[in-house]
């Protein structure tokens, strides 16, 4: 476990965990613990024995309830310009960890509403249970967010819904339209993402991590381009292992049964 103060990490089989700690004000994400998720997150992104980080919040009712309110209150005191610094410095780490090489699972073990819905749905994997909620409430509150996340989880469509109605998303909901993308009981719920991000960490982390680069670098390219970009990437940057480097194992079972 870490010493940071509102966040918990860990580390299990090449997988990075980070709990979101503030039970008591379901797990909601002020100044402080932005910043801690945020370099817990870039450490482990930055640590070549993680191949996928997994966050999730502490206790059983919030994965994240969002941003702190009481905090954002007081902030209006505040100087203007410092207050724009923080909230800057927030918003492009939620983008820092959306395009992290690494790829990211959401342990989904309560409400997800507003700052964490977003959270949520910048990350590249949902795992959820029967106590998995969403709610985008920006429009609710003269604000605008997740435009850039939300989309590519769900769609155009559902997206412009979900943003426009600012209404709760039960968790079978949110598996059938695939915000989340496995629905199982809580008390399987850290079983089955471990499962998932062990398969994860278990890959050869370059090449994920290329298929994560390449995958955002194409969302707004044709086809074409999309093909494109891959062979450049095999070819430029990690080059495709060649049969024997990639199928040893298969090769030298192959070798005994000839003998």
């Amino acid at each position: 476990m870490s010493d940071y103060q509102t966040i918990l990490t860990e580390i299990e089989d090449g997988v990075g965990i980070i709990t979101l700690n503030r039970p008591e004000k379901l797990n909601a994400m002020n100044h402080n613990l932005n910043v801690e998720l945020q370099e817990a997150a870039k450490n482990f992104d930055q640590d070549p024995d993680i191949g996928c980080i997994v966050i999730t919040g502490s206790g059983k009712r919030a994965f994240t309830a969002g941003g702190d309110i009481h905090e954002q209150v007081s902030n209006e005191s505040r100087n203007d310009d410092e207050v724009a610094a923080e909230k800057l410095k927030t918003r492009r780490g939620g983008y820092e960890l959306a395009a992290a090489d690494t790829p990211t699972i959401g342990m989904m073990n309560g409400l997800a509403y507003g700052g964490g819905a977003v959270l949520a749905s910048s990350l590249d994997i949902r795992i959820g249970c029967e106590h998995s909620k969403f709610r985008f409430l920006a429009a609710a509150y003269k604000r605008i967010n997740a435009t850039w996340t939300l989309p590519n989880q769900v769609g155009w469509p559902k997206a412009k819904e979900l943003l426009f109605t600012a209404r709760i998303i039960e968790a079978e909901e949110s598996f059938q339209i695939g915000l989340l993308n496995h629905l199982v009981p809580s008390s399987q719920l850290r079983d089955k993402t471990m499962e998932v991000a062990k398969q994860i960490s278990g890959n050869h982390n370059e090449a994920v991590a290329g298929c994560k680069r390449l995958m955002l670098k194409n969302m707004t390219a044709d086809l074409e381009q999309q093909w494109q970009n891959e062979q450049d990437y095999a070819k430029n940057v990690m080059t495709n292992a060649k049969a024997t480097e990639a199928f040893p194992e298969f090769l030298e079972r192959k070798g005994v049964a000839a003998e």
